[in-house]
């Protein structure tokens, strides 16, 4: 197996981001770390957000506004089996796979060892009931981000299409995003209040809100309908349940790419599948 190489990871990332062309995979060292419940913070009806910190994030890698970290959780019993470390900067995951969700990186403060993750709350769902019941002073392992799949900020427009899971690296990227960018950020939720949730929009960058009707997604018609600039290169970065970007694919494989527009997909998760990883 080739060794991934997870040096300078800041540096790299920013290099390609520059210079770049295409989605390219940088590795980060991936740690494990014990932390502790800082904060709660509602941000609609259905989203929560937890502050996590504590000294064992120094050290802590994130430099892509999508990069996520996995929370651990302990066996029904209460055990913890919680990878560990190896000489590879990577982590020994034991056998069978212990439970363990993936939640984005909203918010990373590295003077204050702070992070920010913010939840969907959903009925039965493993780190909904978790988070919903999570007291500050609480303990959380999470272990990550293991690396980030990186697209050049030199493009002359984005869209970014997500659904309300895909909303904190969306704020993320607009917060991060250069002086002068041109997007579309087109969000698709299950109802209205879910708009609540707090964006800072750049004097360049288009908001469109979309409900669901009728449990159809209106995504891709959405994106395919924008003004994009012609010529002009453009990159859609597309995140949420894995059926709705079906369609969006579809159009970027036979109408998109051929207009100019270069693309990274995730499936964060899919109706009716626990613990989904696209």
């Amino acid at each position: 197996m080739t060794a991934i190489d997870r040096s300078d990871p800041g540096g790299r990332v920013a290099a390609h981001r520059r210079a770049g062309t295409g989605v390219t995979r940088i590795g980060y060292p991936i740690g494990i770390r014990t932390l502790t419940v800082r904060a709660r913070t509602w941000l609609t009806p259905r989203m929560l957000r937890l502050t996590l910190g504590g000294p064992a994030l120094d050290g802590f890698h994130t430099y892509q506004p999508d990069d996520h970290v996995k929370i651990i959780f302990p066996d029904p019993d209460g055990t913890r089996r919680d990878p560990v470390p190896n000489d590879r900067q990577m982590l020994d995951w034991p056998l069978p796979l212990p439970t363990a969700r993936v939640y984005t990186v909203r918010r990373h403060d590295a003077a204050a060892r702070e992070i920010d993750l913010d939840f969907v709350l959903h009925d039965g769902g493993v780190a909904s009931t978790w988070a919903r019941g999570a007291a500050v002073g609480e303990e959380v392992v999470v272990a990550g981000p293991p690396g980030a799949k990186v697209f050049p900020l030199t493009y002359d427009r984005y869209v970014l299409a997500a659904d309300a899971t895909a909303l904190p690296a969306a704020a993320r990227w607009l917060e991060e995003a250069p002086e002068g960018v041109s997007a579309d950020l087109v969000v698709e939720t299950d109802d209205e209040a879910e708009h609540a949730y707090p964006l800072t929009v750049p004097a360049g960058v288009t908001v469109h809100r979309l409900v669901r009707a009728d449990g159809r997604s209106a995504l891709a018609a959405t994106v395919a309908g924008l003004a994009l600039p012609t010529p002009g290169r453009c990159f859609l970065w597309a995140a949420g349940e894995s059926e709705d970007l079906r369609a969006l694919r579809a159009w970027h494989r036979e109408t998109g790419r051929a207009g100019g527009v270069d693309a990274l997909f995730t499936g964060y998760w899919k109706r009716g599948v626990a613990g989904f990883e696209d």
